[in-house]
Order: C-alpha cells, then structure tokens, then sequence
C-alpha cells in the first residue's frame, strides 16, 4: 500500500504552503483511478470543485464541492473520479502542531464526512485566507482549533449520544433541496417530535438555533456555486433561496468578511 508523504497528493498541486505544523495544498484531480493508500499525517480535504468517490474501509462518500472530509494518520483509502474538473483543498496537520497547542491528535477518530455547516463555513473562511496577500498565522491556527473543537463534539452533544429525531432532521435539513421552506410544524412532524420541543432541543444537538443553521446551509451551499462562473449572484441568491440578490450579498458579508464576488475572485488563485 503507498504511503504519501507530507504535501502529497494524487494530481497536479497548484500550491503549497508550509505554516510552522500545518502544510497547506490546493490540487487538482487527474487521476479517474487511485488504489489504496494512506497518509502520514492526520488532514481534511475540502472538495472545491468538481466530483469524487471516496472510500474506506466502513464507508464510501460520493462528494461534490462543498464535501468536507476527515482523515487521521494512516488511514486507509482509495478514490474514483469521473470524468471533469475536480479541484481539492488539503490541510495536514503534524504532531508538532497538536503538541505545541495542547491538543490530541486523535480528536476526531478514523474518516468522516463532516456534515455540520458552520465547520464548511470555517473551512472557506480559511480557504480565504491563504490566498490573500500576508498571511495570517495565527489567525489559520485560530480557526483550526476551533473547527477541531466542533467536529469532535466538545462544544455540544457527541454524535453518538444524539437521538435518533435528529439524525433524521439533520438528513433531511442536507438532503432536501427546499428544507429551508418547512415550516416548524411540519419539520416536526416529518421527524416525530413535538415543534415545540425540536425548537427547544435544537441547539443542544447543532450547536446554534434552527434559524442560523438554516442560514449557513444556504451560505456553504452558495459558496460551492460560485466557482462556476456561469452562476450569477443572482441565479445564486435564487437557487440557494435568499429572498434576493442584496439579502445574499448581506449575508455572505457577515459570514465570509468579504463579498461573493471577492470570494470568487480569490478562487481563481491556484
């Protein structure tokens, strides 16, 4: 089986950067077939563009752009990639960057697909951050704790302890294309719960309320459209289902700290 060594990954690596613990790739996919293998360092891959397979031993994943995944060190896995422009932003994280932070390196166990938004949302906000001029360390580092933290449950309910309402309510707020239009009641009743109680228990499950959850699908949503540039800030607005152009411009200011179209911009830097 073929161990990849730091900042290594199958396809033609655009950039890398090496951050005091932390190696940062942005790689596009050229390989449709990749046996398996495993890496010496823990890292996530943050699907950019494009499509891919991915597979382990307990699980496969049929990503798109936007698919946040999670791999401790040596873990195995192989890839299949169908025909298209597939684009992926690494992360690696060595034992000296868990070290100097006080951290473990086994937070978040084996390969996941990280589900929750807001940790998408932390991912282009870092995305971001490596392609703008000066660097901000710290500030990376910052972020990373903090999305540590959420994917491994330490700031509200482990995945495990979670009753089995909301597994399905967070099934359906991903899958369903217009989950965001549901009135309370009917949520409730697709999942069978008491309204009153999903809006109470909400957030000791999600971490915020149903509200901004609901937001930040929408956001993670629209951030993978905009790589197309054939998507318009208002197809967009329309698709992700902001009320207009202007709301969606507002709220991808108060999440990203740009707007859509400096995001979109920042894409474009490989």
């Amino acid at each position: 089986m073929n161990t990849l060594k730091t900042g290594q990954f199958y396809g033609t690596t655009n950039q890398i950067l090496q951050l005091d613990g932390l190696t940062i790739t942005d790689t596009e996919y050229t390989h449709p077939v990749v046996d398996w293998h495993y890496h010496e360092n823990a890292y996530f891959t943050f699907l950019l563009q494009g499509n891919v397979m991915e597979g382990n031993k307990k699980e496969v994943y049929h990503c798109s752009a936007g698919d946040l995944l999670f791999h401790n060190w040596q873990d195995a896995h192989y890839n299949r990639k169908p025909k298209g422009f597939t684009r992926g932003f690494h992360i690696e994280l060595n034992q000296d960057w868990f070290d100097r932070y006080d951290l473990k390196n086994n937070l978040i166990e084996g390969s996941i697909n990280i589900q929750q938004p807001v940790i998408k949302l932390m991912m282009y906000r870092i995305f971001a951050a490596t392609k703008q001029d000066g660097i901000a360390v710290a500030a990376i580092d910052s972020q990373l704790i903090e999305l540590l933290s959420v994917a491994s449950g330490s700031t509200f309910v482990k995945t495990k302890d979670r009753p089995q309402w909301v597994k399905l309510l967070e099934q359906l707020l991903h899958e369903e294309p217009n989950s965001y239009l549901f009135s309370l009641s009917e949520l409730a009743h697709r999942i069978g719960v008491h309204p009153i109680h999903l809006s109470r228990a909400f957030s000791i499950y999600f971490g915020c309320n149903l509200g901004d959850y609901l937001r930040q699908i929408k956001l993670q949503k629209a951030l993978g459209l905009l790589a197309n540039d054939n998507n318009t800030l208002i197809a967009i607005a329309a698709e992700c289902g902001f009320a207009d152009q202007s709301h969606f411009i507002r709220s991808f200011k108060l999440n990203q700290r740009m707007t859509p179209l400096a995001f979109r911009k920042l894409m474009k830097r490989c």
